[in-house]
């Protein structure tokens, strides 16, 4: 049995695992995974085919690169038999918060808002992709996997194409407060979220350190969203808004990208 372990510098959130767990299903010499998102790094024990191995986690373009291997003895590992259940739960939050910002975005006229519940539904399809394939076959996963992000890169198109309307038309300012609330709200579900996916990963409690919870590409979100909220009221001007909105766009559009890849 050996042990290889990664750096995986772009492995920012729980959704990057998933991507990195579907794009390594199927590879029959892999006998577990062991992930550490606050420091960004994979464990992989496996019994062979570590070229393999080592190109499918390049091909993701996360930033992975192998740091050691070597062997071990270890044969036995913690089943964790709550983790599909966890999974339900992040994406039960995902989803419900997909639900929550598209309705008030559209209230409010955020685009900033819209943009990030799009985010938010690329991250339930990673974990629906995981949870609603568990057995299935590697071409089922693959189908699926390619009609979300065709699905998401469609959504985005459309958010782009507002986007342009609203900076060149004359749209009324967006409600700064209401960006302001529920992205706050946002950012302590992506918190929660952090926190019940780690919980089951470590037996001590600095799971909750804040070198974990602010490395999070959603979390990073979140706060563009507030300050972008306050420069609404203070420059009095949609343009903050439009802004934070493009750049959620085109993190959408890479992540589904990324879907699509594990779909080939």
């Amino acid at each position: 049995m050996k042990k290889t372990t990664f750096e995986i510098t772009k492995m920012d959130c729980p959704s990057e695992e998933n991507l990195i767990r579907m794009k390594l299903d199927g590879i029959s010499s892999i006998v577990n995974l062991d992930f550490d998102i606050p420091n960004r790094k994979l464990t992989v024990f496996h019994s062979g085919e570590m070229d393999k191995i080592e190109k499918s986690v390049i091909e993701l373009n996360l930033g992975g690169k192998k740091i050691s291997t070597e062997h071990t003895d270890q044969t036995e590992f913690e089943e964790n038999a709550s983790q599909k259940k966890l999974l339900w739960s992040v994406l039960g939050i995902n989803f419900t918060f997909f639900i929550i910002e598209i309705t008030t975005g559209i209230i409010s006229k955020s685009m900033g808002l819209i943009a990030d519940s799009l985010d938010m539904l690329a991250d339930s399809f990673v974990y629906g992709i995981s949870l609603f394939a568990v057995g299935g076959t590697l071409i089922k996963k693959k189908r699926i996997a390619k009609l979300a992000g065709y699905f998401q890169i469609t959504l985005a198109i459309i958010g782009f194409i507002e986007v342009l309307r609203r900076f060149f038309g004359t749209e009324k300012l967006p409600d700064f407060s209401t960006m302001i609330i529920v992205s706050i709200l946002a950012l302590i579900a992506n918190g929660i979220c952090l926190y019940i996916l780690q919980k089951s990963k470590s037996k001590e409690q600095a799971h909750m350190k804040a070198s974990m919870i602010f490395t999070s590409n959603d979390v990073i979100i979140n706060i563009g969203l507030i300050i972008a909220g306050f420069s609404v009221n203070w420059l009095n001007s949609n343009k903050p808004d439009l802004i934070i909105g493009t750049i959620v766009f085109i993190l959408v559009v890479q992540g589904a990208i990324r879907i699509l890849k594990l779909s080939k």
